[in-house]
């Protein structure tokens, strides 16, 4: 179960790099860049330490990271090419699956073991609370204002 839980959160956190370099490829160089670029910081920050803790644990990366690779961007500049709203529309989704898949994680690990998993719980509590920052961000942002919106929360909760 570990294992696995580890590989997911990687993946998210690949996925979710891709997604922001995506965006920031289309809006990147307008008002918008500058707090696209603070929440993929800290994607950045989230994925050098899932690649720190699979290397730790001995832990192969999903085999879909090419996929991962090409989805995630093509997905982040998509949603930028409507405008700051769609890309904020894209992050509410994505950020609120990712909380969500968090959450459940604490749950099982809190069920599990929580001494022996003290440090993957901190760690995991602390990327959710950073997801669910970007989150409300995104809404702060008039994310809800666009359309579209719906179909993205649709394809990451449904898909």
């Amino acid at each position: 179960m570990l294992h696995r839980m580890m590989r997911v959160d990687h993946a998210g956190e690949y996925g979710a790099n891709r997604i922001y370099a995506g965006q920031m490829a289309v809006l990147g160089r307008t008002q918008t860049g500058p707090l696209i670029q603070h929440m993929w910081d800290q994607e950045k920050r989230h994925l050098a330490k899932f690649n720190e803790i699979l290397a730790e644990n001995r832990v192969r990366p999903t085999f879909l990271l090419p996929l991962w690779n090409i989805s995630g961007f093509l997905l982040g500049a998509s949603s930028a090419l409507l405008g700051k709203e769609g890309a904020m529309a894209c992050t509410v989704a994505v950020e609120e699956s990712i909380s969500e898949h968090y959450n459940s994680q604490i749950r099982a690990l809190m069920e599990q073991d929580p001494d022996r998993y003290t440090e993957l719980l901190q760690v995991i509590k602390e990327f959710r609370d950073e997801e669910m920052e970007h989150h409300d961000t995104g809404l702060e942002q008039n994310a809800e204002s666009v359309s579209i919106c719906l179909f993205v929360l649709f394809l990451f909760q449904y898909v």
